[in-house]
């Protein structure tokens, strides 16, 4: 079995961003501490795989998992190597994503210190217009200083989110974004096309006309500038939102577009044995805290895949990564070949110029990347 991952998930922001969908709320010190609490216990009783793998990623994802103090993430990592077999410093990511303005340059070396190696840092936007507009609580000054206290604490693995899409933004605006993310040179940059999620602040915004509808042509405009300019600039384009330098791959991230296991812990965590089973938490932070200090098993949802969903997971899942699906390795694993029994839709597919094949991989073009949702709808 291939090393695991793990997600511990941090429900806690400063202020709720109004395009977000996430189980997140406003962070209190109170409810953090016995969150923490309730996070560890989980943990050190979790059963849930009889064997499971060596763990070589972590990941704190939220909300901000910056807001709590090193003390706290140094209390959780503890109860990780307590109840699983870690690799060796060398050999481990650790991931934190964290917010401009939410961290210190004498936290970042706490978190550093602690274990802590790598930022996921939410930059989004450079212009304070449209950091406003999504509700974000920090300013493009924020990102450029917190960036510097990274590296002036210690990390050298860092990746930048940012957004394209946004209501109002221009193309030009999105060139100075650009200019400004590649100037700085994290190793990794994620990009995401907003998309609008219904109940959020933003889609009311939207549909009271207080805010513009995002245009989606222009969006696209956006990714494949996105994609010329950090090329150029030497960043490789591994995965439909991601790009690095050299070597500098979200190992996690991975986990889950390769069938790797990955097990989480926390509100709203979800894990896979890297085979047929699935299961997520209780997504309310105040339920799932009760829950796991009375004993009980904080896991609402598990599934079951059959082998032709295993199967499908892992062919749409695998053409999110720009190296493609080996359909030989694929027919082996699953006794399915997609060019028999998907042959329509490839054929389609490929006529459109969506995807290629080359020897046994299939591969998304740039085409298909943009509309990779309709091309992974035929495998569901």
């Amino acid at each position: 079995m291939s090393s695991a991952g793990i997600y511990i998930h941090i429900p806690f922001c400063r202020s709720r961003c109004s395009y977000c969908d996430f189980a997140t709320g406003i962070y209190e010190g109170t409810l953090a501490t016995s969150y923490v609490d309730a996070l560890v216990k989980e943990i050190v009783a979790w059963r849930d795989v009889e064997s499971p793998a060596a763990i070589d990623t972590i990941y704190f994802g939220g909300g901000t998992p910056s807001l709590l103090s090193a003390s706290q993430i140094q209390i959780i990592l503890a109860a990780i190597h307590t109840r699983f077999v870690v690799k060796a410093e060398a050999d481990l990511e650790v991931t934190m994503e964290m917010n401009p303005g939410t961290v210190t340059p004498a936290l970042l070396e706490e978190f550093r210190r602690v274990g802590v190696n790598r930022a996921s840092f939410g930059a989004q936007t450079f212009d304070d217009r449209e950091l406003a507009r999504l509700g974000r609580s920090h300013t493009a000054q924020e990102t450029r200083e917190t960036f510097t206290h990274l590296r002036a604490a210690g990390f050298d693995n860092v990746s930048f989110d940012l957004i394209a899409g946004l209501p109002g933004q221009t193309l030009d605006g999105w060139k100075r974004n650009l200019d400004e993310a590649l100037g700085l040179r994290p190793e990794h940059l994620s990009f995401y096309l907003l998309e609008v999620h219904e109940g959020t602040p933003l889609a009311e915004h939207i549909r009271k006309g207080m805010q513009p509808q995002p245009d989606d042509d222009l969006a696209a405009q956006m990714y494949e500038l996105m994609l010329d300019r950090a090329g150029a600039a030497g960043y490789e384009h591994y995965e439909i939102s991601n790009l690095c330098l050299p070597g500098f791959e979200s190992r996690h991230n991975t986990k889950y577009w390769t069938g790797a296991p990955y097990y989480g812990f926390g509100c709203s965590a979800h894990s896979y044995d890297g085979s047929l089973r699935r299961w997520s938490n209780e997504r309310d932070v105040a339920r799932y805290t009760a829950l796991v200090q009375r004993d009980s098993s904080p896991i609402v949802e598990r599934i079951e895949l059959s082998d032709h969903q295993a199967g499908a997971e892992a062919l749409f899942l695998g053409l999110r990564m720009m190296q493609g699906v080996d359909l030989k390795r694929h027919h082996s694993q699953f006794g399915d070949d997609p060019r028999e029994s998907h042959q329509a839709d490839l054929a389609r597919f490929q006529e459109a110029g969506l995807i290629e094949f080359d020897g046994d991989l299939i591969k998304l073009t740039r085409s298909g990347t943009l509309l990779s949702n309709e091309v992974f709808s035929a495998f569901v």
